[in-house]
């Protein structure tokens, strides 16, 4: 756990199987997911590059600035703009989210 100024971030494997679907097709699942949890955000599920189909996604010129994560870059899909992101060099406290991909769409799958 990293708390900076009130500001808490915690990553951790999750013991869920999480998928994302737009539009009727399934972008990414996995079984083996972390999870970020951040003061003030909803928790957000980080999935393996292997577990994401990213030949479907396309990079966007879209970047952010996080200063407990660092910076992010974007993907997007055929009107979906900047619908997944990724931190390619993370901050040391949020290393184990580099290079995972990110949603705003998560759903956790009952097994």
């Amino acid at each position: 756990m990293t708390s900076l100024t009130g500001h808490t971030i915690t990553v951790e494997p999750a013991a869920v199987h999480v998928r994302t679907v737009h539009d009727g097709q399934v972008l990414a699942e996995s079984r083996r997911p972390l999870v970020l949890r951040e003061t003030g955000c909803p928790d957000r599920y980080y999935l393996p590059p292997e577990d994401v189909r990213t030949g479907l996604l396309t990079a966007s010129d879209t970047r952010t600035h996080c200063p407990f994560k660092g910076d992010a870059s974007y993907w997007s899909l055929p009107g979906a703009a900047d619908l997944v992101w990724a931190y390619a060099e993370p901050e040391e406290r949020v290393a184990a989210i580099k290079d995972h991909f990110c949603f705003y769409a998560t759903e956790v799958v009952p097994d």
